[in-house]
């Protein structure tokens, strides 16, 4: 909802915009304004521009493109970072197999998120699910970074009129609840794993830790798009050591294998004679995701039974949580990512939280659980 300076919050999140194009950086600017609680402090048109304000200006969230003259969004990144290793960077690109390579090697270089950009100005302007994307991811990086921080001090002498604080910024820690053991666990036949923000960061790690010790199919479904979720198994072959695939239906599951729900389908699997199958799907989106985990999660219980061990890592909403439930019911075991560890801790949260989970680790205990449920070395 649109709000006029009057109504501005006291203390907004504090954003740049950086972008070559001076029109996408004013409508941008305008989807971010049109928020109480977000303010954007500065706007320039490259990424030498972007090191210098950053300087001045103190900035909680970037919105950094990566194509752009003088100094591009990738060679900016580290710079942005010595200046402030706190600063939440988002990485905004058009859909393109380059593009998504080079977002995903700035999420390991320290960039918290990437969200696709629309190719024009005029998609752009009319992009309605682009602005709520932005404006959410804003919303939720800015408010991971003042857990570090701490809000910046308001630089009028004269505060403005508050606005009630939304629900992102209120909400109170719920309790950790760890399920009770019920007696020794089956050997999984399956490992299933959820993840959504800060996810690719974080499958690198847990993969890379299992490999080589972990003999059982590993099925993955991430929130991404199209492009990007090809260009991440390709990342994964190179970074973990495991033979990466992004699904295609009636793949067949073998040992060993680390399968990748593709964007904007569905990944399930089903039982064919002895065989175990992946399907591929464009049923309606589940928790606003395609592909979701839940749909995953609940075809994994139906074809393996008890033998599932489900991991949920980083990531915002809380899917996962309704297809976790029924793995554990039907007595597969559930584990969950930590909060210090996550970059945004919504999906690993909620099942923390249902008490369902055998345990909540930190990102680097996390394959070791693994490797000692699935009887790994």
């Amino acid at each position: 909802m649109s709000v006029n300076a009057t109504q501005k919050s006291d203390n907004p999140i504090r954003v740049m915009v950086v972008d070559d194009s001076a029109v996408v950086r004013g409508l941008i600017t305008r989807m971010l304004e049109a928020e109480a609680d977000i303010s954007v402090v500065s706007s320039v048109g490259n990424g030498k521009m972007a090191v210098d304000s950053l300087a001045r200006n103190e900035v909680e969230v970037i919105v950094l493109d990566i194509e752009m003259p003088v100094m591009d969004g990738l060679t900016a990144l580290p710079k942005l970072l010595e200046v402030d290793s706190s600063i939440r960077i988002v990485m905004a690109s058009t859909l393109t197999a380059r593009n998504a390579d080079i977002s995903l090697r700035a999420l390991q270089a320290g960039a918290v998120d990437y969200i696709p950009k629309p190719s024009s100005s005029r998609e752009l302007s009319g992009g309605r699910d682009f602005a709520k994307e932005l404006v959410e991811k804003v919303h939720i990086h800015g408010a991971a970074r003042r857990k570090v921080k701490g809000a910046p001090k308001i630089s009028s002498a004269k505060a403005r009129p508050t606005t009630p604080r939304p629900l992102w910024q209120t909400q109170a820690p719920k309790e950790i609840k760890i399920r009770p053991s019920t007696g020794v666990k089956e050997r999984p036949d399956i490992i299933a794993i959820g993840s959504s923000t800060g996810g690719p960061q974080a499958l690198f790690t847990v993969l890379k830790g299992m490999h080589g010790k972990v003999k059982q199919p590993v099925v993955i479904t991430q929130h991404m798009p199209a492009t990007f979720t090809k260009i991440l198994s390709e990342h994964i072959n190179r970074m973990t050591g495991w033979t990466c695939s992004e699904a295609t239906d009636g793949m067949v599951i073998e040992a060993g294998q680390v399968y990748l729900a593709p964007g904007d389908y569905h990944m399930t699997v089903v039982s064919q004679g002895t065989q175990k199958i992946l399907r591929l799907d464009q049923n309606p989106p589940e928790n606003f995701c395609r592909p979701a985990v839940d749909p995953m999660l609940r075809s994994v219980s139906a074809a393996y039974g008890r033998k599932v061990l489900t991991v949920i890592l980083t990531g915002m909403g809380s899917d996962g949580m309704k297809g976790g439930e029924i793995v554990v019911n039907n007595g597969g075991d559930l584990i969950a990512q930590d909060e210090a560890s996550s970059v945004v801790w919504g999906m690993p949260g909620a099942v923390a939280q249902a008490g369902i989970c055998s345990a909540v680790l930190p990102l680097d205990d996390i394959s070791g659980y693994v490797v000692k449920a699935a009887g790994g070395v």
